[in-house]
């Protein structure tokens, strides 16, 4: 790869290769971005949603991780770190990376409010999971479609739902 391109270049590339389904051609572009620019917000951003797109929750985590530090206020990070670590089955660890975004992010942001009712439900917690889907259906009233079918709101479902 050339080295005289641009990061903000290879980035803009990246993210065209996403859009076309191309993951391992964006990471190719990514990749080729020098190491001193690697850790920056847009690198790094771009890095979290190739590997979502490839389910590396692994490489999700520590880039999502990567994102919310340097970039508090973006909630992409904080959401993508929890989901890849639900994806591995560690919900009492996604539960915690949102609960620590909450202060950021919680008036806001419904999906967050959404994923800790999804956690909660997981976890056998209901009466929170319903107080978060209430919050999450407040800020966007869309996610109650979203509920009907969520297979982590099984559980809640299945001990009565949310209303």
């Amino acid at each position: 790869m050339d080295p005289r391109i641009p990061t903000s270049h290879r980035v803009s590339y990246a993210l065209g290769y996403l859009a076309l389904g191309l993951s391992c051609e964006a990471a190719e572009e990514l990749a080729a971005i020098a190491p001193r620019d690697q850790a920056s917000q847009p690198v790094v951003t771009v890095w979290v949603e190739v590997n979502m797109e490839r389910q590396r929750w692994l490489e999700v985590i520590g880039h999502a991780r990567q994102l919310a530090s340097i970039a508090p206020a973006q909630e992409r990070g904080w959401i993508a770190w929890a989901y890849a670590l639900r994806e591995l089955q560690r919900t009492e660890e996604a539960r915690e990376v949102l609960l620590k975004a909450e202060p950021l992010h919680g008036d806001e942001c419904a999906l967050l409010h959404f994923n800790l009712a999804c956690y909660e439900s997981l976890l056998g917690r209901f009466a929170e999971a319903r107080r978060r889907l209430a919050l999450a259906f407040e800020i966007d009233p869309s996610y109650r479609a979203e509920a009907e079918t969520d297979p982590d709101l099984q559980p809640l479902r299945e001990a009565g739902g949310w209303a």
